[in-house]
C-alpha cells in the first residue's frame, strides 16, 4: 500500500514537459523538508498499486507524472510494470536521494539542500534556485537543466544567473501562473 496524497489531471507546469497533459500521481511523504514544499504530507488515502493504475486509467493522457513529497521512497518496479501496461509515459520528479527502478522513460531530478544524490544521470535537472552555488551541478550529463525561481520570489535573480550561464534554461511555475492545479 502507498500513501497517495492526490492523483489529479491537468497540465505540466514545469520543465521539459510544460504544456503537457499528465495524470499526476503525487505521493505523501518526504525524506527532506523544504520550506517551500507544496505537498501536505500529513494528507492522504493508502492505496494499492492496481488502485493507482485504476485511478490513472480514468483520464485520457498517456504522460504520468510521478511526484511527491518523494515518490522514490514508494515507487516500485511492479508500479512501473503495471503503469507500462496500461500504455503510459512515465516521468518522475525526484530529489534523486534515492535510487530508482528501472523502466522510467523522463527522470527530473530536483536536487535539493541537504541531500545527496544517488541519481547521478537524470534526463532533467531542474533546480529551485535560492542564491545557493550551482557549480556541483555543471559536471552532470543531463539532457536538459533548468533553474527554477523559489515560489516565484526570486524570478528577476534567476534570470540575471541564466543570462549569465547560458546553459541554464528559464523554469516558470506556469500552472501556478495560469491558476491550475
Amino acid at each position: 500500500m502507498k500513501k497517495i496524497n492526490e492523483i489529479f489531471y491537468s497540465i505540466q507546469g514545469e520543465g521539459y514537459h510544460t504544456g503537457t497533459p499528465a495524470v499526476f500521481v503525487r505521493f505523501s511523504g518526504c525524506n527532506l523538508a523544504c520550506d517551500f514544499c507544496d505537498t501536505q504530507h500529513a494528507d492522504g488515502r493508502l492505496m494499492s498499486e492496481a488502485e493507482i493504475v485504476s485511478e490513472v486509467e480514468n483520464y485520457p493522457a498517456k504522460h504520468v507524472v510521478l511526484t511527491g513529497g518523494e515518490p522514490g521512497l514508494y515507487i516500485t518496479e511492479s508500479l512501473i510494470q503495471l503503469l507500462k501496461g496500461a500504455g503510459k509515459y512515465i516521468q518522475i520528479e525526484t530529489n534523486g536521494t534515492v535510487a530508482l527502478p528501472a523502466g522510467i522513460d523522463w527522470v527530473t531530478c530536483s536536487p535539493k539542500e541537504g541531500g545527496e544524490l544517488h541519481v547521478t544521470a537524470p534526463d532533467e535537472l531542474k533546480v529551485v534556485y535560492t542564491g545557493q552555488d550551482l557549480s556541483e551541478y555543471e559536471a552532470m550529463e543531463v539532457k536538459f537543466r533548468c533553474l527554477q525561481p523559489c515560489s516565484g520570489r526570486n524570478t528577476a535573480g534567476v534570470v540575471a544567473y541564466i543570462l549569465q550561464h547560458p546553459q541554464w534554461h528559464l523554469s516558470l511555475q506556469t500552472h501556478k501562473l495560469i491558476d491550475i492545479q
